[in-house]
């Protein structure tokens, strides 16, 4: 069992930055690929950007290549989201999910967090 919690959300400008955090639980959390998936109103969840337990691999969708940045802190159970040049089209709930493997689909995830609200103001 793996149980996640958000922080970081908030309302920014058009050209801001935020950086997300996702703290897990649990002793195994390394053995975890770690996402974050968003939600925009009326839309389904997308897939954002996703880090192997080891963080030798990352994977990002083409919508947020070149401004945001998925890492993760293993001795502190952790994962971040840096989003920087964000856009209006960005504001979406954020979650955080973890499977074991990695993978880009959110309906592959095991666990998932509450979410944080990010707005983005043009």
């Amino acid at each position: 069992q793996v149980q996640l919690v958000e922080s970081g959300g908030g309302l920014v400008q058009a050209g801001g930055s935020l950086r997300l955090s996702c703290a897990a639980s649990g002793r195994t959390f390394n053995n975890y690929a770690m996402g974050w998936c968003r939600q925009a109103p009326g839309k389904e969840r997308e897939f954002v950007a996703v880090i192997s337990g080891n963080s030798g691999r990352t994977y990002y969708a083409d919508s947020v290549k070149g401004r945001f940045t998925i890492s993760r802190d293993n001795a502190k159970n952790t994962v971040y989201l840096q989003m920087n040049s964000l856009k209006p089209e960005d504001t979406a709930v954020y979650y955080c999910a973890a499977n074991p493997l990695i993978t880009r689909e959110p309906a592959r995830y095991d666990y998932w967090g509450q979410g944080t609200q990010v707005t983005v103001s043009s």
